[in-house]
């Protein structure tokens, strides 16, 4: 015989109490996990953001980020001979040879981050049509003017229009902002590329090369023609699409394995939890356990309606964890981007597979939390369990 579910829930009302402490601490864990995996989510999502399809970003070989990574002048030159570079109407190429460092600029309360400063050239803005300025001017391509990224202009007293920037030793101004709808791009400086090679004494090389294909189904052909020039041996390209999504790996994975491992250390309170309330409900159900028994439901019925009650409890808990984690995508929060030193700005982002995840999360902890004491409850003895009452 099997035990309706009927009484299996009436059961999970028995200990009010313990179960809805139960239920916080797995909905805490669950929350935490949630968090860990929306914030890694978030930054791959932003990173990714970041690049076109359509556009192909050019870097140094074994370069961990663009701030690493030099293109020397004669480099530029043969990269421009390549096919399928887009023109624009008066047959100028569209492509940005980009110089990339890294500043300090102040927070306020006299506390400092790291910024990325990106050079552009005339076609920068080109190549990159998602960015648009939303306050503010663009920069004059020959004077030492900068404009902000939404993300900086949010966050930094020095990013508002009007404010000045010490670079190399001198001041530019913030003249305009520009948001690149929630890219890694709005956490940057963008000024003129050679004004920035100038101020830090970089003569004609740059960090890295961006240009627009004019056809991507003609990909093939650029990548022959780049593969077979002895002379980029030293340089790798990927689109800007995949270069941003590479970047964003090892942040991503980091911000996994470290929120993982501290989730795992809470969910063996979770666990132990869950076990003192289902050990509870044996306990005070000893005499039920015997009737059940003396009826002809079997131990296997027994097991599983004490089972399905701590999966219950789990799953209750999960969902509420899972909705509160919900609203951490209205926060938009930065940390250290480790591939170029300098500060990113990334809301949490949730997905389905994150969904699935935190509630299989979940019911794990309520199964190692629940296997034991309805193992204890299925073998009790029928003639033990009546006596008790």
């Amino acid at each position: 015989m099997k035990i309706p579910f009927k009484y299996t829930f009436r059961s999970f009302t028995a200990k009010k109490l313990t179960t809805v402490i139960t239920i916080a601490g797995i909905s805490l864990v669950v929350f935490v996990f949630a968090a860990v995996l929306m914030m890694a989510y978030g930054v791959q999502k932003t990173l990714v953001a970041t690049g076109s399809i359509d556009n192909i970003k050019i870097t140094r070989k074994a370069a961990n980020g663009e701030i690493s990574s030099i293109i020397d002048p004669e480099t530029q030159n043969v990269i421009r001979t390549l096919p399928d570079i887009a023109k624009q109407p008066d047959g100028t190429q569209l492509i940005s040879n980009e110089p990339v460092v890294v500043i300090n600029i102040s927070k306020g309360s006299g506390e400092l981050s790291n910024v990325t400063v990106r050079g552009i050239g005339t076609s920068g803005m080109q190549i990159r049509p998602q960015v648009k300025i939303i306050e503010g001017r663009m920069f004059n391509f020959g004077l030492r003017e900068l404009i902000a990224g939404e993300a900086l202009h949010k966050r930094f007293p020095d990013a508002q229009v009007g404010s000045k920037v010490k670079l190399a030793g001198d001041y530019w101004s913030v003249v305009g902002v520009f948001t690149s709808n929630g890219s890694g791009f709005d956490s940057e400086l963008w000024g003129d590329a050679i004004q920035l090679l100038t101020a830090f004494h970089r003569g004609n090389t740059c960090s890295s090369i961006t240009l627009k294909l004019a056809n991507t189904n003609n990909l093939s052909e650029f990548k022959k023609a780049f593969d077979t020039d002895r002379r980029l041996q030293q340089f790798e390209y990927d689109t800007e699409t995949q270069y941003y999504e590479k970047q964003s790996e090892f942040l991503s994975t980091f911000i996994k394995v470290l929120g993982i491992f501290i989730t795992i250390i809470f969910s063996f309170g979770a666990i132990i939890g869950a076990m003192i309330t289902m050990y509870s409900a044996v306990a005070n159900r000893t005499v039920e356990i015997g009737t059940l028994r003396s009826l002809g439901f079997s131990r296997r019925s027994i097991l599983s309606s004490f089972l399905i009650e701590s999966l219950s409890i789990a799953l209750i808990g999960g969902a509420t964890g899972l909705l509160l984690a919900s609203f951490l995508q209205f926060f938009t929060i930065s940390t250290m981007n480790f591939t170029s030193f300098s500060e990113l700005a990334f809301s949490f982002a949730l997905s389905p597979s994150i969904i699935v995840t935190s509630l299989i999360f979940a019911i794990i902890m309520g199964i190692l939390g629940g296997f034991l004491p309805s193992v204890r409850a299925a073998r009790m003895n029928i003639v033990t369990a009546l006596r008790a009452g």
